[in-house]
């Protein structure tokens, strides 16, 4: 059995020795959807399933209905807990998308996912509140990447039973790149301003009839920032958690990423869960990801060095059961 030397400590190794402590860390805030409950233990992947043509990430282009519905039948078997669906690039470039043409892109498929997968947690991508309408009884969660720029699609949520992500988007309208994006000279302006615009968000969302456990704040990385922007963001996941809502971050393959590391997004793996492990190391609950797999086993890793999810197999050095052998 190993056990501590028996000599006294240096004045410099005691003064070490009496700082250690149990560490204090955030702890994430729960989210509760569809009877499942996400969080510091259990922390969420939301798979991406785009319905697109154009999205910036080539893996995840499934304008075709088939090729969606493998792409969904793949995250659940690699882990997914939820399942975020869109007909709209983020971004300015590509194809001009209507509502009409986004409901056609998004609801069949979500009403085939629903019945298929039963249990999955189903989010919808949208900004609008005539789309999220029309998927009345096939989502659980309703995810406006563009921060209430329609007044409505908190109110529909609300309506249909959904919970709602909040978004912080520096106050550009949706499809809108960032340019000569400034919070200020201090380069925490930005973090303050994306705290304040989530509370307001997060208070609106309450008021409206939105469960707390169903509200998340997504400090939206990318989005209305540089990356310098971002990366001060995601240094402060923490922060933001302190608000006392589940906290999404929205990572994967983001232009943050490579330009930090100068990668096209297809190179971008590595970069994405270096990120995810420091936001859910800081108690971020929820992390959307186009690589359901990497994300899974790096949160769950995460989960257990914090202490908050217990290592599936412990055996090693732990004595054996000799029992087993008296027979």
């Amino acid at each position: 059995m190993i056990r501590h030397g028996g000599h006294e400590p240096t004045p410099e190794t005691a003064e070490i020795l009496a700082r250690i402590a149990p560490v204090q860390l955030p702890s994430a805030s729960p989210l509760v959807l569809r009877g499942h409950r996400f969080d510091a233990a259990s922390p969420a992947v939301m798979a991406i399933v785009n319905r697109t043509r154009d999205s910036f990430f080539s893996g995840n282009r499934h304008a075709d209905l088939e090729s969606a519905k493998a792409a969904l039948r793949a995250a659940v078997e690699q882990g997914a807990d939820l399942v975020d669906v869109g007909g709209v690039r983020a971004g300015q470039e590509g194809e001009v998308v209507d509502a009409d043409e986004e409901v056609r892109r998004v609801v069949p498929f979500l009403e085939w996912a629903r019945s298929e997968h039963p249990e999955i947690v189903l989010s919808l991508d949208t900004w609008r509140s005539e789309v999220a309408r029309e998927a009345t009884g096939v989502v659980d969660l309703v995810n406006d990447t563009w921060a209430g720029h329609d007044r409505d699609l908190v109110h529909v949520a609300s309506e249909i039973g959904a919970g709602y992500v909040i978004s912080h988007t520096g106050g550009l309208p949706p499809r809108t790149d960032p340019v000569d994006v400034s919070y200020g000279d201090d380069p925490l302006d930005v973090v303050r301003d994306v705290v304040q615009v989530l509370a307001r968000g997060a208070g609106v969302a309450e008021r409206a009839g939105i469960p707390k456990e169903r509200i998340l704040v997504d400090p939206t990385l990318d989005f209305g920032k540089t990356t310098a922007n971002s990366l001060e963001v995601l240094r402060h996941t923490a922060d933001v958690v302190a608000l006392g809502y589940p906290v999404l971050q929205a990572i994967s393959r983001k232009d943050f990423v490579g330009e930090t590391l100068d990668l096209p997004a297809e190179e971008r793996l590595e970069g994405s869960l270096a990120a995810t492990a420091v936001a859910a190391w800081l108690g971020a609950t929820v992390f959307r990801t186009h690589d359901v797999r990497g994300t899974r086993r790096a949160l769950d890793m995460v989960a257990t060095i914090r202490g908050d999810r217990p290592p599936r197999l412990a055996v090693r050095g732990v004595p054996r059961d000799r029992s087993a052998n008296e027979d």
